[in-house]
């Protein structure tokens, strides 16, 4: 337990703060506040408690720890000749964290209800002290920003993770598949040579050996079993010896019995077998090719998305925008999120919008803190997320709304100040829609919140250039 120790001046004007006060103002603050001595490890401060008291660290030091994800985790410690807790003009009600003794130590204590009379007695140290209560508001905000940051890469990664494995698994299966498809064409060809087809057979069935250009009508499955069921009968009728293992490559190039039965008609009936195999096969080759050049553009936007979200290789000023590609790029980015809860997405981006003038990162960090708030709120089955992008005056305007449960109007009215969160400790720090507002102020703009159930809308408005 901590200890009361005898009034001391020396110790006090152990505080940078306090250095160089009148020796009246420093009896009065023994007056109006008291010494303690705290045991290494013993909890100064605890999580939830009233923040009414600031604390001067005479000697020893003060551990500060957080809650981060349902574990208390260090954020910074107090020094000796350092003060912390509440200071005058302060919004802080309760003590977020807890504060441990670092080896033994000596705190200064001022209760919050001497504040009033502390204006009376030292203007000068009041205006010290909200000096450094605004230094450390500053610092905390620009180490919020940076936590904001890496929170919303952890949940980007994590889902660009999903969409890039998707595509790599699929060129990995269809490489290797190709790869024996390839190893089984100098046998089909040899086969077919063999048989010695008429030219005008041959060149009616390499005129078959093309993928049709354009995507195909999606049949049902009930509609494809039948034709699959079909198509493998009759080429079993052609002498084909396993009808079903050449009437899938066939029927997902497109080919059906009407194109078939005519080049059928030109080829003599010993040939049809190894014309059917070697066709089937070419075609299956050219379609795992096909899978692959698509995968592998998948990747490449993928990539791109990202270099352009993350604005690599751009400045870091301001430049001519066209806001609807970093909103592409970010959406993109959440397309995993997006298919996991099911959200059915609309973008409705007005022809001809005129560029904004504004830092490319910036602005992609509002979209991600607009839309990854929006997934949040939203249902997990029915969730729709619609962007709407028009031109209104001399503003562009970016509408993100979602049909989430919608935002009770007592928080619609504090959502935008500081550490006001309404989310358990450790999931939000309560700045997100802060920086967001604010980096939308930095560009001439204006970041407005309406909501009704089924209904929340953020509209951001930035001028036009």
């Amino acid at each position: 337990m901590s200890q009361l120790l005898a009034p001391d001046s020396a110790a006090l004007s152990s505080l940078l703060a306090f250095q160089g006060l009148p020796t009246e103002v420093l009896d009065w603050l023994l007056q109006a506040g008291e010494l303690r001595q705290y045991a290494p490890d013993e909890t100064i401060v605890s999580a939830g408690a009233p923040a009414d008291v600031m604390l001067g660290v005479v000697s020893g030091g003060m551990q500060y720890y957080g809650k981060r994800n349902g574990q208390y985790e260090a954020i910074f410690r107090v020094e000796a000749g350092h003060v912390s807790g509440v200071l005058p003009y302060s919004r802080l009600e309760v003590f977020k964290g807890q504060g441990n003794a670092v080896g033994e130590t000596v705190l200064y204590l001022l209760p919050r209800s001497q504040f009033s009379a502390l204006e009376h007695v030292s203007p000068e140290l009041v205006q010290r002290l909200v000096g450094i209560m605004s230094d450390r508001a500053r610092d905390e905000v620009r180490a919020q920003e940076r936590d904001d940051k890496l929170r919303a890469l952890g949940k980007l990664s994590a889902g660009l993770s999903h969409e890039l494995n998707n595509p790599a698994a699929a060129i990995s299966r269809a490489a290797a598949a190709l790869h024996t498809a390839l190893q089984a064409k100098p046998s089909l060809l040899k086969d077919l040579l063999t048989t010695c087809p008429p030219p005008e057979a041959a060149a009616a069935l390499a005129a078959l050996a093309v993928l049709p250009t354009g995507a195909a009508t999606p049949l049902r499955a009930l509609e494809a079993a039948d034709r699959e069921d079909e198509l493998a009968d009759w080429l079993e009728t052609q002498g084909c010896p396993d009808g079903y293992a050449l009437a899938t490559g066939l029927l997902d190039a497109g080919l059906s019995l009407a194109a078939l039965i005519p080049v059928a008609a030109q080829l003599p009936a010993d040939t049809r077998p190894a014309a059917f195999a070697w066709l089937s096969g070419q075609l299956t080759a050219l379609r795992l090719a096909s899978d692959i050049r698509e995968a592998s553009q998948r990747i490449s936007t993928l990539v791109s998305d990202v270099k352009t979200y993350s604005h690599v290789d751009r400045a870091g000023g301001r430049e001519k925008l066209d806001v609807t590609i970093g909103l592409d790029s970010t959406l993109n980015i959440f397309a995993h999120a997006l298919r996991e809860k099911n959200v059915r997405l609309t973008r409705d981006y007005a022809p001809g919008l005129p560029p904004v003038l504004g830092q490319v990162g910036s602005l992609n960090q509002v979209w991600t803190n607009l839309i990854d708030n929006a997934l949040d709120a939203l249902p997990s089955k029915g969730g729709e997320l619609a962007v709407h992008v028009k031109k209104q005056n001399d503003f562009v305007c970016v509408c993100i709304e979602d049909n989430g449960t919608g935002i009770a109007p007592e928080v619609l009215t504090h959502m935008f100040e500081p550490f006001f969160t309404t989310k358990p400790p450790g999931e939000g720090s309560g700045q997100g829609l802060d920086i967001a507002r604010r980096i939308m102020q930095e560009h001439g703009g204006r970041l407005e919140a309406s909501s009704e159930p089924g209904r929340t809308t953020f509209t951001a408005w930035l001028p036009s250039v």
